[in-house]
């Protein structure tokens, strides 16, 4: 059966990706294919799954800056539109139920409440699933989803705490000695190398986190993600994630398998998940408000919203404590598992185009920014130069280095990691914080100076769209660009990019052109 599972789940996700579409779309309709085929979850299906969620929060605590939680925006975002949602879907339940729907005749308000608030939760997977794959987690719209969701966990947390009626031992309290002991995980990481005792040591201390929170009576995905964060400013919590990124990848197909095989859609079940899931615009319409109230900028706002716009798993966690203890008919929940598959599909597809959407209706959007813009959003024009390295990651870093030691004065650095750029600035070093894809920054950013732009980034979708917008923007001069494989390569080459470096290659070549000048200097000092 476990063969089963694979080979519908690489078909279904190799016809998706073949579509241009991300693959988890796929998955889902594997999980669903093999619910009609009389293929039910197994323990190994759910163990699978729970490992994927484990590892992810575990990944997420080592990107994620703790000190982020406390600013307002996060917290006071977050709980406004919690609290916002839940009133007009307890409202919305209560309207369906007067329609006298199949399944929501006899739903009482507090049921209604019950629903509207499980649906108030946005699903971390998909959303750092999205986030991931477009290589945007450490962007500021990014950075902003990621926080919200884990204060969405901490709600969760203390939900949980009261609906099971089970309160964490007073061992708990202890957990708060985790602070001291960030010396300990970091030495152990430390020690485990390069090889395969660093994945190893990852889910060492992702499994457990999860047991010691659990143990002490707390949400064990919690613990996950705590134990990330105590590492999260690891020298090595970056090759981390790196080595960890297959394993999550693998185990979270079986957590979107399991999403298909919870229910069999019937016509009614997915008439009525339908009529739900268009109140994923009012969702999307509640977090964009609320975010350009705490004066977030209108597109970081715009494209936070539009990752954080889905329904959770968690929503089926309480809906399915809801029929355990009698609040909630059990049909209903097959109607919430549909409606948070189907979520997963809008927020994977509408995401695909955010940056365009964003583009083509700026005009609109951005009517409703405030004027005055928080501190992390003033754009700083950077001092005047000839080159412009967009992407401070390792190869991005590596390059401004070496141009910085020819070219001292000419050299200018851009990242999206604000945490990085203000480490930079403390070095000294000319750079600024900014995000390649966002238009409005090269409508700002006086680029009559700069004579060549290297963009140093990982994904080829991101540095397709930047030379877009540079060439939109008025820019005429070169631009040189990296690739990873052959295909990328070409890509970019019929982009318009007028050097594409090739990685792998290229790097050969000239390691064995620096090497051969140690043969030449070696023969020189013979002679003399």
């Amino acid at each position: 059966m476990d063969f089963i599972w694979i080979l519908v789940a690489f078909l279904c996700g190799s016809v998706i990706k073949f579509m241009g579409l991300p693959p988890l779309i796929g998955f889902l309709i594997a999980g669903f294919t093999l619910n009609a085929l009389g293929f039910q979850s197994s323990d190994t299906l759910t163990m699978l799954a729970d490992l994927g969620i484990t590892l992810m929060l575990f990944t997420i605590g080592l990107k994620l800056h703790f000190q982020d939680l406390f600013k307002k925006e996060i917290w006071g975002g977050t709980l406004s539109h919690m609290g916002i949602w839940t009133l007009l879907a307890t409202g919305g339940c209560l309207f369906i139920t007067s329609l006298s729907l199949p399944y929501f005749t006899e739903l009482s308000w507090q049921a209604a409440a019950l629903i509207g608030f499980a649906f108030s939760f946005s699903s971390t997977v998909c959303a750092m699933k999205l986030l991931e794959e477009n290589g945007e987690l450490k962007t500021r719209h990014g950075q902003i989803s990621l926080a919200v969701l884990v204060m969405q966990d901490v709600v969760a947390v203390v939900f949980l705490v009261f609906a099971t009626g089970l309160t964490p031992s007073l061992w708990a309290l202890a957990l708060l000695g985790l602070l001291f002991c960030r010396p300990i995980l970091g030495f152990i990481l430390q020690k485990a190398g390069h090889g395969e005792m660093l994945p190893l040591t990852g889910f060492l201390l992702a499994l457990g986190g999860y047991e010691l929170f659990y143990l002490v009576g707390v949400k064990g995905d919690l613990g996950a993600l705590v134990f990330g964060i105590l590492l999260s400013n690891h020298v090595k919590a970056a090759e981390l994630t790196k080595s960890l990124i297959s394993f999550k990848d693998l185990f979270l197909v079986g957590f979107f398998l399991s999403i298909g095989l919870t229910a069999l859609p019937t016509l009614e079940t997915l008439g009525l998940s339908l009529v739900i899931s268009l109140a994923l615009l009012v969702k999307f319409v509640g977090f964009f408000a609320v975010f350009t109230l705490f004066h977030l900028r209108a597109r970081t706002a715009f494209l936070a919203a539009l990752a954080l716009s889905n329904y959770s798993e968690f929503g089926l966690i309480v809906a399915h404590l809801s029929v355990k203890n009698d609040w909630l008919d059990k049909e209903i929940l097959v109607v919430l598992a549909l409606a948070v598959s189907i979520s997963f599909v809008v927020t994977s597809l509408l995401y695909r185009y955010a940056h365009q959407l964003y583009n083509h209706y700026k005009g609109v959007i951005r009517r409703f920014e405030k004027r005055q813009p928080l501190v992390e959003d003033l754009f700083i024009q950077p001092k005047q130069g000839q080159i412009l390295v967009v992407g401070l990651g390792r190869v991005g870093r590596g390059a401004f280095d070496a141009l910085h030691h020819v070219l001292p004065n000419e050299v200018i650095g851009m990242d999206a990691d604000c945490n990085r750029i203000n480490k930079l600035n403390t070095e000294g070093k000319n750079v600024f914080f900014g995000d390649g894809e966002d238009a409005d920054l090269w409508e700002k950013l006086d680029t009559k100076s700069i004579k060549l732009v290297l963009l140093a980034l990982p994904s080829i979708e991101d540095i397709i769209n930047i030379v877009q917008q540079l060439r939109a923007s008025g820019y005429s001069e070169q631009i040189a660009a990296i690739a990873r494989y052959q295909d990328e390569r070409e890509r970019l080459v019929e982009a318009g990019i007028n050097n594409v470096f090739n990685f792998y290659t290229e790097a050969g070549m000239g390691f064995a052109e620096e090497s051969l000048t140690l043969i030449s200097k070696k023969q020189l000092l013979q002679q003399t």
